[in-house]
């Protein structure tokens, strides 16, 4: 099978169209709630990637709404793409953690900023992980195994961070 060359943001937007028409805001949003929690997009990125998307056939444009808001719609064409992303091997995972990659340079940091280093990413991953269960929760309630099983892997993620955060070295 042909690689489809569309990137996994482009996917991910096609994925999320077939819900309904949604203007660049709406995906943002749909985005932010549905796959925030473990995977990130940019509404720069939203933005650059839907005319594209509309130029490849995989989208089309709807009538400009308020404030020139402009919905999108996906297209047969790009369902079939869709489907056909789905089906191809999903590459590496791009691990990139600011808090570690500051941990490793640790030894120029002070004792205090150090600390407030630890206690900001603790904050932050356990906020997230609260939110993150309260989000896997509905999703089981709703009875979508198939999000509420993403939503583990979020979950397990914000775990192991507070678990490493604990170990983590101090001065």
């Amino acid at each position: 099978m042909a690689d489809t060359g569309i990137n996994p943001t482009a996917a991910a937007l096609l994925g999320l169209l077939h819900e309904g028409p949604m203007t660049g805001g709406q995906l943002m949003a749909a985005a932010e709630k549905r796959l925030g929690p473990y995977w990130s997009m940019t509404r720069s990125q939203v933005y650059r990637e839907l005319p594209a998307l509309a130029q490849q056939g995989y989208v089309k444009m709807g009538k400009p709404g308020p404030r020139s808001s402009q919905p999108y719609s996906i297209t047969p064409a790009g369902k079939r793409t869709f489907l056909r992303w789905l089906s191809e091997p999903p590459g590496r995972d791009a691990l990139r953690n600011p808090i570690a990659l500051r941990v490793a340079f640790g030894d120029k940091h002070s004792a205090a900023q150090l600390r407030q280093l630890y206690e900001n990413a603790t904050a932050y991953h356990s906020e997230a992980l609260a939110k993150v269960r309260e989000q896997a929760k509905e999703a089981k309630k709703d009875g979508d195994d198939y999000t509420s099983a993403a939503l583990e892997f979020a979950i397990a993620y914000h775990r192991a961070a507070l678990s490493w955060l604990k170990s983590a070295p101090g001065k």
